[in-house]
């Protein structure tokens, strides 16, 4: 097994050329249908989102400074457990984007029509510029379910819009973001990985551990 150092420079060595190929050949066209943003329950919608991502769509002109931490992210459910009152508690790792009451990201509407559309597209974080598509690295997440299709490194998740025809423009933005997004998640998990400490959260309390250090759910360092 690879530690995650030779993991991150296999990211780094990726040919994006070859991952628009992968993607071309594959073929993707986003139908808005949504199936990608909703859950049947909270738990259902896990999108990772990195912490600069989170303050990147808290300081957006488009919300003029309406959202904070809260409204943006998450602690990822794992590992947590309820409380008598239904609240969770105990400690993560990782943030997911936030979910309305019914389990569907906060930044998805949809118009009378059904069509469904992200209110934060310009400033979606990596994983949802990239979705259906991943690379195949150790270090790197398969988002919701197994791949239904592979071309190289590269897989294509469950989606209505695979198979459609992508221009090659499309395919190399996909790439580079791809080619981003797996180098993230390896340096993000390489830094969760050195600055982790337990920290014993109190009862009723949550723990987030992320690149920078143990949170609170409202994003503010543990230690302050």
């Amino acid at each position: 097994m690879q530690s995650l150092e030779a993991e991150l420079e296999e990211a780094r060595a990726l040919d994006t050329d070859d991952l628009a190929d992968a993607v071309e050949s594959i073929g993707f066209e986003c139908t808005r249908c949504g199936a990608c943003c909703k859950g049947e329950d909270e738990d259902d919608h896990t999108a990772t989102v990195f912490p600069d991502e989170v303050r990147d769509l808290e300081a957006s002109d488009e919300y003029d400074g309406d959202y904070d931490w809260r409204d943006v992210a998450r602690p990822m459910p794992y590992g947590l457990s309820a409380t008598d009152d239904g609240d969770l508690e105990g400690e993560t790792f990782e943030w997911a984007l936030q979910t309305d009451d019914c389990g569907d990201c906060t930044f998805y509407e949809e118009d009378e029509s059904g069509t469904g559309a992200c209110v934060a597209h310009d400033d979606r974080p990596l994983i949802c510029r990239t979705y259906p598509f991943s690379v195949a690295l150790a270090g790197t997440s398969q988002p919701m379910g197994e791949a239904v299709d592979e071309e190289g490194v590269v897989r294509a998740h469950e989606c209505e819009g695979l198979g459609r025809d992508i221009s090659r423009a499309d395919a190399e933005d996909l790439a580079r973001a791809l080619k981003e997004r797996a180098v993230r998640e390896l340096e993000e998990a390489i830094a969760v990985r050195d600055e982790y400490a337990p920290a014993e959260p109190d009862p009723g309390e949550v723990v987030v551990h992320d690149s920078e250090g143990a949170k609170r759910i409202d994003g503010t360092p543990l230690e302050e």
